[in-house]
């Protein structure tokens, strides 16, 4: 079906974390044993709410992180970021460092995205600075966090830029490039978690 005629018969629906979970179990349900797959599941406790589509990203922002002042001013570690925002496009994600503006306050955002910026580039500011946001595409973010160049362990969101439908109407997980490396990137992130789960630390999802 095209997702035109899906929308004219019902009206969008923002993300839930349903929604990521059976994306999860659908591509690696093949591959890997009942035991692995309840492996990936995560309590509802790990998610915040979804943008209900009424919210713009600033606003949204606020409300999922009211305490953000204090976890800017408490980041001290290179190499990462307190906040992350997945986006499908290079584009996609210059749009979503504009409208944060009222949000981010006196902070740094770092680009990760391959368009225009070498990945080394990218590195090197890893390595010599602190950042707080870091926004961009998957496949970036993968590639990062898979030299060991940006760590997780000190990311408390990942923001999922979910919601937004680019001009054939197709959302982030409706692109099979993106969707192939999204789902990488939070296997990581998951793997990451059975292990920091035992100090009661927790990445909090949300879909935008």
């Amino acid at each position: 079906k095209k997702i035109s005629d899906v929308l004219q018969k019902s009206p969008p629906k923002p993300g839930v974390p349903a929604d990521l979970q059976n994306l999860l179990t659908q591509h690696f349900g093949e591959n890997r044993s009942v035991i692995e797959i309840e492996e990936l599941k995560l309590s509802d406790a790990c998610f915040l709410p979804a943008n209900d589509l009424t919210h713009s990203f600033s606003s949204y922002l606020k409300e999922i992180c009211p305490k953000w002042a204090k976890l800017r001013r408490n980041h001290k570690e290179k190499k990462s970021v307190v906040m992350l925002v997945l986006c499908s496009s290079a584009l996609r994600s210059l749009e979503l460092i504009k409208s944060m503006t009222a949000f981010k306050g006196d902070c740094r955002v770092l680009k990760l995205f391959a368009k225009h910026i070498k990945i080394k580039e990218q590195m090197n500011m890893l390595e010599k600075g602190v950042f707080h946001i870091g926004v961009g595409t998957p496949g970036r973010v993968k590639a990062l966090v898979e030299q060991d160049i940006l760590c997780l362990n000190s990311t408390k969101y990942m923001i999922l830029d979910w919601n937004w439908r680019d001009q054939k109407l197709r959302r982030m997980m409706d692109i099979p490039e993106v969707l192939h490396k999204h789902l990488h990137i939070l296997h990581s992130v998951y793997s990451l978690l059975l292990f920091l789960v035992l100090r009661s630390w927790l990445v909090k999802f949300s879909f935008c």
